[in-house]
C-alpha cells in the first residue's frame, strides 16, 4: 500500500493527505481549499490521489487536500466533514459510505462550500454533480463475465463492503439484472464493512459451507483479492469461478494467471482530476461544468486475459509515482 503523509482529524479514526502540505501556512491561508474524501485505503484510490496531484499542479491558487478515514462508516467521514466546515472549505468531493444517513452532514457542506459526490452519488443531498462509474451498467458488465463464466448456469455468491452505499445496490442490480431468466441463482450477499480480514472470511465461510458454489463476485475494489487468496489457498483456483471489479494488483494477478475470469474496472484517476479541476471551475463561476442530468460519467471496461498484460503496465505506473 502506497505511504501517505498522516495527520489525526478530531478523533485517531480519521487520515489527512495533503497535496500541499509543503506549503507554509501563512501562504496556504491565502487561497481556497478543495477536498476529495474517499471511504476505505485502496491502491483504487492511490490513483485517485494521482489525478487530484495533477489538478493541483494545474491550480497553484488552491490547496487540494486527500481525505481517507480511519474506518469505513458515515461516523468517520462525518467527522471530517465537520472539520472541513471549521476551517472553511472552498469545495468537497466524497463518496459517501451511507447516503441516506449522510444527508444532514452533507447538506450542512453544501449550504457553505460546493460538494460534489464522486464513486457513489447522494441524489437526495443538495450535491452539485456526480462524478463517476454509472454503476447499475458497470454491475451488467459484470454480469455479462457471469454469464460467459457459466453458459450452463451455477450458484454464485457477492461479496461487498456495505449495501449502504448506492454503488453496491446498483452493481448488484445490474447483474441481476443480466443473469434474469438464466440458470445462474445468487445465493447471498455476503458484506464485511470495510474489514478486509472479514472480507476474506466470509469467502472461506462460503467455500466451506456452499462446497458446489460455481462462481464468487467482489464488487469492492479490495473484495476480489480476498476473493482469490482464499480461493488458491482452498486449493479451488479453476473450479471456482470469479468475477471481480477494480484494478487490484492481486486482481490483474488473477486475471492474468486465469484464475480470475476478468474484472470490471472504472477510472479512478479521472475521479480525482475531474472532481478537483470542476470545483475549481465552478466556485470560479464556470457552471457549464455540470451536465443537465447533474451526472458526469466516467467509462468503464471489462479487462480479461486479452487486456490484462497492457493495463497491469499503466497501473504500475500509476501507483510507484
Amino acid at each position: 500500500m502506497h505511504r501517505f503523509t498522516k495527520r489525526t482529524l478530531l478523533s485517531a479514526a480519521s487520515v489527512l493527505i495533503a497535496g500541499a502540505a509543503l506549503i507554509q501556512p501563512s501562504v496556504a491561508a491565502d487561497k481556497k481549499t478543495l477536498a476529495f474524501v474517499v471511504n476505505v485505503p485502496a491502491d483504487f484510490w492511490t490513483i485517485a490521489r494521482r489525478g487530484t496531484e495533477k489538478a493541483q499542479k494545474e491550480l497553484p491558487n488552491y490547496n487540494v487536500e486527500f481525505y481517507i478515514p480511519g474506518e469505513m462508516s458515515a461516523a468517520a467521514q462525518k467527522r471530517i466533514l465537520e472539520d472541513l466546515l471549521a476551517k472553511g472549505v472552498a469545495g468537497v468531493s466524497i463518496s459517501p459510505v451511507n447516503p441516506d444517513n449522510s444527508t444532514e452532514i452533507l447538506n450542512q457542506v453544501a449550504s457553505k462550500a460546493v460538494l460534489f459526490t464522486q464513486d457513489a452519488d447522494a441524489p437526495k443531498s443538495n450535491r452539485v454533480m456526480y462524478i463517476g462509474t454509472d454503476n447499475v451498467a458497470a454491475g451488467r458488465q459484470a454480469g455479462e463475465l457471469i454469464k460467459k463464466a457459466l453458459p450452463n448456469g451455477g450458484k454464485i455468491m457477492l461479496f461487498v463492503g456495505t449495501m449502504d452505499a448506492a454503488n453496491a445496490r446498483e452493481r448488484s442490480q445490474g447483474i441481476k439484472e443480466v443473469i434474469a431468466g438464466t440458470k445462474i441463482e445468487i445465493i447471498d450477499i455476503r458484506t464485511d464493512g470495510g474489514d478486509q480480514a472479514k472480507a476474506k472470511a466470509n469467502v472461506e465461510d462460503t467455500l466451506t459451507k456452499y462446497p458446489d458454489i460455481d462462481l464468487l463476485a467482489g464488487l469492492w475494489a479490495y473484495n476480489t483479492p480476498q476473493i482469490y487468496n482464499a480461493v488458491k489457498a482452498a486449493g479451488k483456483e479453476g473450479k471456482v469461478k470469479i468475477v471481480g471489479f477494480d484494478e487490484d494488483q492481486q486482481t490483474l494477478k488473477g486475471v492474468a494467471e486465469g484464475v480470475i475470469d476478468g474484472t470490471v474496472v472504472q477510472q479512478p484517476y479521472e475521479f480525482g482530476y475531474q472532481s478537483i479541476k470542476n470545483l475549481a471551475k465552478y466556485i470560479e463561476g464556470d457552471k457549464s461544468v455540470v451536465p443537465a442530468n447533474k451526472l458526469q460519467i466516467i467509462p468503464t471496461q471489462i479487462i480479461d486475459k486479452s487486456n490484462v498484460k497492457e493495463f497491469s503496465t499503466r497501473v504500475r505506473d500509476l501507483l510507484k509515482k
